[in-house]
């Protein structure tokens, strides 16, 4: 698991307080049974004191009558507080064991509560932004210069919608480029023609611009998800897409495609890397965003991560459900899981998960 110092919230969380108060509770048991053998050990000399002074008492007959009675008492007190001694030990090694059950019980309950509460909490902040994206896309395409563009593509509208997309992204740093594109799928302008030499590209095969390209009106939006796009030199993105419809109206007749070209990795990778665990936590942790086949979309364990995909026993069962975590074992050591599902923003909703696997010492 790799750590994410940087993201911590202190040295030590509430499981490992926790633990700590376990820890304690097991040192005063011990204290105590070293407290009780010293008694036993009084109690070994008492009973050897006795002893001496029935010898004594018999040896001088009638006038050690008074020292018989101080050792048969000196017995039935050493008796009494070797049973009581006895009593406090199983007592003690009882309460113990049912505080060390009842405080993993809680450690493990606070462990699977604050997980979920953080993992949702990481992918409604994803579903939250990205409804934003889904509402830009579809306000820029009614821009008047993006529908003179497609509808009648000039050299000098073509300059003025390229101008208009470098002017949006110079606000919007979240994008890497906003593309145009014609019906057939070839880029016609795009906002970073400097940086991306998009224009004269055919996107007609790629999934945003086909999904765009199948919505019944300006009110819905086409999609990509993750991957590493020649749009934006290799970087993984999201790309959002909405047709570009006559008269900039929503149902006006399609005339092309505006796409949006997502950094993906700005926002996914800073929200999992910032999950709020302590330092102890996170040499133990990993924090990542799975679509609901379990495809790696971010992970703090970075491009080391084993697999692309994150799989494990029940993954399904649990993704099931809106948020929970379960306790298992992967690699000869106890891990809990804990995920949450994408819980939706206004009408958006990316059905992805936000899944945090922590080793459980």
């Amino acid at each position: 698991m790799n750590a994410c110092p940087a993201a911590s919230v202190s040295e030590a969380g509430i499981d490992d307080h926790i633990q700590s108060v376990s820890g304690l509770s097991d040192s005063l048991l011990k204290q105590l049974r070293q407290s009780l053998q010293k008694i036993d050990e009084i109690n070994r000399v008492t009973r050897i004191i006795s002893m001496n002074a029935r010898i004594e008492a018999v040896r001088i007959g009638t006038a050690g009558r008074s020292f018989g009675v101080i050792a048969e008492e000196m017995d039935t007190l050493s008796r009494r507080v070797s049973d009581t001694a006895r009593e406090i030990d199983q007592m003690a090694g009882r309460t113990s064991t049912d505080l060390r059950e009842r405080l993993d019980e809680l450690q493990t309950n606070v462990r699977r509560t604050r997980l979920t509460d953080l993992a949702l909490a990481n992918i409604d902040l994803i579903d939250r932004n990205l409804y934003e994206r889904s509402c830009d896309v579809r306000w820029w395409a009614t821009d008047a210069a993006m529908v003179a563009a497609v509808q009648d593509p000039q050299p000098a509208t073509l300059a003025h919608a390229s101008q208009r997309l470098g002017q949006i992204l110079d606000s919007y740093t979240v994008y890497f480029d906003l593309v145009l594109a014609d019906l057939q799928g070839n880029v016609i302008a795009n906002g970073r023609p400097r940086q991306y030499r998009s224009a004269g590209q055919s996107v007609a095969q790629h999934a945003w611009f086909q999904s765009a390209m199948a919505t019944a009106s300006g009110e819905e939006f086409g999609f990509q998800s993750m991957h590493a796009s020649p749009l934006a030199g290799g970087e993984r993105v999201l790309v959002y897409a909405c047709t570009v419809r006559e008269g900039g109206r929503v149902t006006g007749r399609p005339l092309g495609v505006l796409g949006i070209v997502f950094r993906w990795d700005a926002l996914a990778q800073t929200i999992v890397e910032r999950t709020p665990l302590s330092e102890a936590e996170w040499r133990r942790s990993r924090v990542c965003i799975v679509d609901g086949q379990g495809h790696v979309l971010a992970d703090t364990a970075g491009s080391d991560a084993a697999s692309p995909r994150l799989d494990f026993p029940g993954r399904a069962a649990l993704f099931a459900q809106s948020r929970a975590a379960v306790d298992l074992i992967m690699d000869g050591r106890a891990h809990c899981i804990a995920h949450a599902a994408s819980p939706g923003y206004e009408t958006y909703r990316t059905g992805w998960h936000c899944v945090i696997v922590q080793g459980v010492d």
